[in-house]
């Protein structure tokens, strides 16, 4: 496949090389507290709360110790993400500095491609606080480390300069031990026994690192009112190695009939695999029977989910064994998808989509496109065709964007079918293909340095040089229709066998050429910008806003 070559807009950062850095804008010091007051205005504030009247006394009980847990998760990530969080921020005077500060979880701002905001600091890290921060890629690769890429451990160094690893149930014992009491006591409080002993399951695993039967045990979860997500879950922190998993959670409560209405879904899984647009090498895999689709509101987020850009929409686990032999839940969190398209997707489309077109801007498809985005993490291939091992052993550091992308294109492509099964009953087919560029437009504000953000920006330019969509004079977008689906089959099969062949090179290229933000592309952003159009949002959130 030949590439279209992007110009290249904005600074990237590169994962090739742990030696490598990252330009940082040279910005006065007299001037960050001014750019901080300024970049603190791309998010929009917004109360989460929940319908808790659905709940039962002792979901309602239980509900304060599992808030409590997560903040624990979120004590942890700052250590991951950054060090010592009190220091810190306490170091900081502006108040609105600070403020911003916790939104990032550090001094470097997550939307604006990881660039310090606050005085005396450099890059970011590639490895974040996972590593030695003098600690190189090549350095570690040649050690002698047992887990050089394990999901549970830190790297640190010895004084004589030997490096070794700590797992997480050494090296944080005592948060997660207090996480842990926090599990079991409300495992005692529930009536739901799958509840329960999943809950007991995910306390002993915080202690051993050993996450396999509580993730089963979750899956395992139809009846339970309430959820807790938590642990170290997503990879996204590290970019050394896109190894190890940082600490994170979600406390939910689940609508029980958004969930009934998806459900069916999960069933058309292996008919919409056997017919992915690749050859058959590449979709031999069948995806777990087990899936379900569920819909939930959040009550709380803590740690990587809450940094930077809020998540709305979660496919776990990540155990490409458990998904195999198991499958994955869906969980699609309805309130903050909610204010996300009321907030800043219909006023990007007001800006960015041909008047003509706006009307297919609806709420029903972005949740769809949201959702199965989710479904088509379960699709495709976990596992290399020619004995690479799994995908994301084989595609290392630039398996999350690849990954993400593939999800993107695969959602779409599940939309497509389903649709044309009648299956997918609200609204017109162009909905879902107007929605879905107009979500591209929201999620490419957050920059081309994340896997998300490269993902976004290939799919982008991709589809642009296919003809999916076309630009008109009123710098305002339309779709069409036919070739929106051509370019769907041509990228789908494309990731696939990049995903099959284990094949990095490729990989590196794509993201390489396509993974940019165009200068015209800038000019539609810079747009929204002057428009004063949110970016993302933050919470206010906890038992105190919720009235327990």
């Amino acid at each position: 496949m030949k590439y279209l070559i992007i110009a290249i807009a904005i600074t990237l950062v590169s994962c090739q090389s742990g030696t490598e850095k990252k330009e940082v804008k040279n910005i006065p010091l007299s001037q960050f507290d001014s750019l901080t007051q300024e970049r603190i205005q791309i998010y929009e504030t917004v109360i989460l709360n929940a319908n808790l009247s659905q709940l039962k006394p002792y979901e309602l009980q239980m509900l304060p110790l599992l808030i409590e847990a997560a903040k624990i998760m979120d004590d942890l990530y700052w250590k991951q993400a950054f060090g010592n969080k009190e220091a810190f921020l306490s170091s900081i005077k502006n108040a609105t500095t600070r403020k911003f500060a916790e939104i990032n979880y550090g001094p470097w701002d997550r939307l604006n491609d990881d660039q310090p905001f606050v005085e005396g600091y450099g890059p970011k890290p590639n490895g974040a606080n996972l590593y030695p921060k003098d600690a190189t890629k090549e350095e570690i690769e040649k050690s002698d480390l047992v887990d050089k890429k394990g999901l549970y451990s830190v790297i640190k160094r010895h004084k004589d300069g030997k490096l070794y690893s700590v797992p997480y149930h050494q090296e944080y014992k005592d948060e997660l031990t207090r996480a842990s009491e926090l599990l079991l006591k409300a495992a005692k409080l529930s009536e739901d026994q799958a509840l329960k002993n999943y809950l007991n399951l995910r306390a002993n695993a915080l202690l051993t690192s050993e996450y396999k039967p509580s993730d089963l045990a979750w899956l395992d979860m139809k009846t339970n009112g309430i959820d807790i997500i938590i642990g170290p879950i997503e990879v996204y922190e590290d970019k050394l190695f896109n190894a190890r998993a940082a600490f994170e959670s979600y406390v939910l409560i689940k609508d029980m009939q958004w969930s009934k209405r998806l459900s069916h879904y999960v069933s058309f899984l292996p008919e919409l695999q056997n017919g992915l647009p690749v050859e058959a090498k590449y979709k031999k895999e069948k995806p777990g029977t087990d899936s379900e689709l569920n819909a939930y509101d959040v009550i709380y987020y803590a740690g990587d989910c809450n940094a930077g850009s809020k998540t709305i929409a979660v496919n776990l686990p990540n155990d490409e064994e458990v998904q195999t032999t198991k499958g994955t839940r869906r969980s699609q969190l309805k309130n903050v998808m909610r204010a996300k398209f009321d907030k800043i997707l219909i006023p990007i489309s007001n800006e960015l989509i041909s008047q003509t077109q706006r009307k297919h801007i609806t709420f029903d498809a972005f949740f769809a496109t949201t959702m199965f985005h989710e479904v088509a993490h379960g699709l495709g291939i976990k596992n290399t065709i020619n004995g690479k091992g799994t995908v994301r052993e084989a595609l290392a550091e630039q398996g999350s964007a690849l990954e993400e992308g593939k999800a993107d294109i695969l959602g779409l492509y599940m939309i497509d079918k389903l649709f044309a099964k009648g299956e997918i009953k609200e609204g017109e087919l162009m909905d879902y293909y107007v929605t879905f560029l107009a979500s591209i437009f929201r999620s490419v504000r957050f920059g081309a340095s994340s896997a998300h953000g490269k993902a976004n920006m290939v799919r982008f330019n991709y589809f642009e040089e296919m003809g999916a969509f076309s630009k008109n004079a009123d710098n305002t977008y339309t779709v069409n229709l036919q070739k929106m689906k051509e370019a769907t089959n041509s990228l789908s099969a494309l990731i696939l066998k990049l995903q099959g062949n284990g094949d990095l090179k490729g990989v590196e290229d794509l993201l390489s050429t396509m993974g940019n933000i165009s200068p015209d592309l800038q000019s539609d952003l810079d747009r929204l910008k002057s428009k004063k159009i949110p970016v993302d949002i933050i919470f206010e959130q906890g038992p105190k806003v919720l009235g327990l």
